[in-house]
This record gives structure tokens, sequence and C-alpha cells, in this order.
């Protein structure tokens, strides 16, 4: 099972929204329903507008899930994910479709908005158990509110893709530049405060 393949379902679910991003909502209409779902063979046939429904309404769970993580508030992370899981129950299925090998799929009944909810909620309920969920993040680069999962083996990750970088790292160095142009001394580091002796 590729569970970060699951688990990145509900990151671009999440990132359909138009919090910040100049493409506006995404996923308003059955045809961003199947742009969602394009590269998915067991998800991009027989969408329906209950699908789009389902999915909107689930894009806002998972948005509530990132926040709780954001904030280090674990206990509200994992009961969002386990009355998700509860309402998504997972049907493990073999699949070898497109020539590929065995494999197995977490669901292959329900709708369209069933088989992706189930997967994307169980990947997710997985991936929070291997990396903690201060590996859940949210865009840092404003006004960017798009989310991530950080497999980053320095636990740095602060945004949601190459592009926000960019942004930031832009910025900063436009921010940087004006005050040198003004004559103003670079902001120093804040300072550590003095050890007391023990």
């Amino acid at each position: 099972m590729d569970l970060n393949s699951y688990a990145e379902l509900a990151v671009r679910l999440v990132n359909t929204a138009s919090l910040g991003h100049e493409a506006g909502d995404r996923l308003t209409t059955l045809d961003g329903l199947r742009a969602l779902v394009a590269d998915r063979q067991h998800l991009n046939t027989g969408v329906t507008r209950n699908d789009l429904e389902a999915l909107r309404d689930l894009r806002a769970e998972f948005r509530a899930f990132y926040v709780s993580c954001s904030e280090g508030n674990g206990e509200d992370a994992a009961a969002r994910l386990n009355a998700l899981l509860i309402q998504h129950p997972v049907h493990p299925q073999l699949s070898g479709h497109d020539g590929q090998p065995w494999h197995v799929h977490y669901t292959e009944s329900g709708s369209v908005a069933d088989k992706y909810a189930a997967g994307a909620v169980m990947g997710l309920a997985v991936r929070l158990t291997e990396l903690g969920i201060e590996r859940f993040g949210i865009c840092q680069a404003a006004p960017c509110q798009g989310v991530f999962i950080d497999t980053s083996t320095s636990r740095t990750r602060r945004y949601c893709s190459d592009r926000c970088t960019n942004r930031a790292n832009v910025t900063a160095f436009r921010a940087r530049k004006a005050v040198l142009a003004r004559g103003d001394d670079p902001p120093k580091p804040p300072e550590s405060p003095p050890h007391s002796p023990p």
C-alpha cells in the first residue's frame, strides 16, 4: 500500500480551496472534480454532483484537522480523524489495474466520494502515527493557506510548494534590500536570555 499516495489525496483536496490562491476554488464544478482525480483510475469515472458536495464537506474537515495539528492540539486532530474513520470505513481490496502488479486499494465500494474519503482518511491516520502532528503544516507564505505533510529529514518544511518557497524567498530578499537601501541596520537576531548558575 502506498500510504504517502493516499495521504496526499487529503493534501490535494484541501489545496483545491481558494485560500490565498489566484486560481480560486478549483472544486466548484464536476470538471474540477474530474481534474482532481484525473490520475486515479479507480476514482475518475462516474462522478456526480453528490460526490462534489461530499468532497467539499470533506475538504473542510481535513482543513480543520490541519488547523488542529498546526496549533499542536493532538487530541483534537486524533478525534477528528477517528470520527472520519468511523464515517468512512475502509474496505481493502486487491487491484491490478493499468497493467500494474497486484496492490491494495483501501476501498472499492461506494461512490467516488466514499472511495476518495476512505483512502485519504486512512492515509492521514497512518502518516500521523508515523510522523506525529508537527509534520502536518499550513503554508507560511502569505496569503497562501495550502497544506502539506513534511517528510523532510530536517523537519523544517514551511511552505506547501516550490512556488510558495520561491515567493517567500523573493519577499525576504526584497525586504533585506529595502533595509540596506535605507541605510538601516539589518534586524538583529533575538538574544538568548542569560543563563543563571545552578
